[in-house]
């Protein structure tokens, strides 16, 4: 196959499609081609991006295009969007599913100490957690973890790349 035709191909999907695009969709409809070969061209089109005002990131399993981040204030004027804000308990919620989970919802509010089916149904809303499965345990009560969705939004190729939690401990601290 044409690698040319494969790489505008890619181009055109990363564009039209606004979201994540992982090589196993891409194998589905280029039957005759390989995981390495999709990984060159998206190396390739990160590597001619890398000076242009939008770049290829790796994130949440696959690849998307993003503002370069010395230009995203000027689409953020331009476009001007309406900042989608978490409360302040949805994301403390969010914050410990991500580093703890799974989570019950019960353990969730053992550390804040408050309800949390609040936070946790606007979480569900947004798709930033899902129901991951059932504990073990009398009453087999839901499991919560974060999503691909998850990812996307924060930005993350994978929760490896949470900050470490004494980080974010010596920043609430200063706070």
């Amino acid at each position: 196959m044409d690698l040319d035709l494969l790489k505008k191909a890619l181009e055109a999907i990363l564009l039209a499609s606004g979201k994540v695009v992982k090589i196993e969709d891409l194998a589905r409809i280029f039957p005759e081609t390989s995981p390495s070969l999709w990984e060159g061209l998206f190396e390739t089109l990160q590597k001619e991006y890398e000076s242009r005002g939008i770049q290829i990131q790796k994130v949440a399993g696959g690849y998307r295009m993003a503002t370069a981040p010395e230009v995203r204030d000027y689409v953020r004027a331009f476009l001007k969007p309406k900042p989608q804000r978490l409360s302040r308990a949805a994301l403390e919620t969010l914050a410990l599913i991500a580093y703890y989970q799974p989570l019950t919802r019960a353990e969730i509010e053992k550390w804040r100490g408050v309800d949390v089916s609040g936070s946790l149904r606007i979480l569900l809303d947004k798709e930033l957690i899902k129901v991951v499965g059932r504990k073990a345990v009398p009453g087999r009560p839901l499991l919560y973890g974060t999503t691909q969705k998850f990812l996307e939004v924060f930005g993350l190729a994978s929760l490896e790349e949470l900050p470490p939690l004494e980080e974010l401990q010596k920043l609430a601290g200063q706070g």
